[in-house]
């Protein structure tokens, strides 16, 4: 059984306050190994089971192996601050620090969730492209509990970790399911048994093709507002990547499909309600012939890269956008099909709600018991 309890006597260190019986070591102290990958460039990888590590975690699986045991892998340069952890048999290339330690000085999960606090960019050299030397790596102090302890702190965060992953792989589980559904029902609908051929593909023969302009009522873009210059307030500031802040104002109100001009092309994204918008997105209101929320689905669907014009930064214009074709079922048949994809996109939003709690938590026990302001043993 583990027992949480709240630390009161304290010492100050070269790190910041540490309790009292806990120890600052180098990593340096604790390391017998630290080195860098070898690279193996994407046409020569042979497909195989054993992971191969780059800065940014695993970027391929390959059928050889250059490190085997329990490691710390920490990004040297392109990813500053990205820490992976990793026992078992796996290739790195020369874009991180493979770091062994000592099992009877530190544990090694307990060191990798300790190197997720480092504030890595402000230690990195370099300004084009900053990278954390084996010196600096090796130079790092970190606050050395007793070893049980270290275990014990590493598997309360472990297990936070877990359900994190969990609801990850529950996320993307779902997320399959939608690509799935807005296949079936956006070009098949639904019990339909008769189609016909179109100029954007094969779809019910009650369905029509339309372009947007026949049936959008509204369609304009926003107003920027600088950062320094927003009061913050109730309503969402919408800009091409979705909500970027809250203000004090609106000027607009109702349903609309939010799309996105240039930046970020392709995002798409709906809203019922009062709020402000930039001059990156273009406010779409529909006629009575569609329902907003089978159009922001349809839109989804699009290849938007290929619709945007220019190639130095492509952007989807306001003509461009009017002569998007879509297929238009029947009102009813609009709204079920809407009705079923908001189902799950209802349940991915309470998953991802779910995933950022859990990380509220995790971010919240890493401060407390890598601190030592609350401590853990075992009864």
């Amino acid at each position: 059984m583990v027992k949480l309890y709240r630390e009161t006597e304290f010492k100050e260190t070269e790190i910041g306050r540490i309790p009292a019986d806990w120890k600052v070591t180098g990593i340096d102290s604790v390391a017998i190994e630290c080195k860098t990958g070898i690279p193996v460039k994407e046409q020569d990888r042979v497909k195989g089971s054993y992971p191969y590590f780059g800065a940014n975690g695993i970027i391929d699986w390959v059928n050889d192996y250059i490190f085997d045991g329990e490691y710390v892998i920490v990004a040297q340069d392109g990813s500053i601050g990205a820490i992976h952890y990793y026992i078992g048999k796996f290739w790195a290339n020369n874009h991180v620090w493979v770091l062994r330690c000592d099992p009877d000085k530190i544990h090694h999960r307990f060191l990798f969730y300790v190197l997720k606090t480092v504030p890595w960019e402000h230690i990195a050299t370099g300004s084009t492209r900053p990278k954390v030397t084996k010196q600096i790596l090796l130079s790092i102090k970190i606050p050395l509990p007793p070893l049980e302890e270290q275990k014990l702190i590493a598997r309360i965060l472990y297990s936070v970790d877990e359900a994190i992953q969990a609801v990850d792989a529950s996320i993307a589980k779902w997320e399959r399911l939608k690509k799935g559904l807005m296949q079936e029902l956006l070009t098949k609908g639904i019990g339909h048994e008769e189609f016909k051929e179109t100029e954007i593909g094969r779809i019910p023969v009650e369905w029509e093709v339309v372009e947007l302009k026949n049936v959008v009522a509204e369609c304009k873009t926003g107003i920027p507002v600088k950062q320094q210059d927003r009061i913050p307030g109730p309503y969402p500031y919408f800009g091409a990547n979705g909500i970027i802040d809250y203000v004090h104002d609106y000027i607009f109100e109702g349903e609309y499909v939010i799309v996105a001009q240039d930046g970020s092309i392709g995002a798409i994204h709906y809203f019922n309600g009062r709020f402000w918008a930039n001059n990156h997105v273009w406010m779409v209101k529909v006629s009575s012939l569609v329902i907003t929320k089978f159009l922001y689905y349809a839109l989804k669907k699009l290849d938007w890269e290929k619709i945007a014009t220019g190639s130095t930064r492509p952007k989807i214009t306001k003509q461009t956008l009017l002569r998007v074709k879509i297929p238009l079922p029947p009102l009813d048949e609009q709204k079920r099909i809407a009705r079923i994809l908001s189902s799950v996109d209802t349940v991915l939003e309470e998953k991802k709600r779910k995933k950022m709690k859990l990380e509220r938590v995790k971010k919240a026990l890493m401060n407390l018991l890598l601190t030592g302001k609350i401590r853990v043993r075992s009864d």
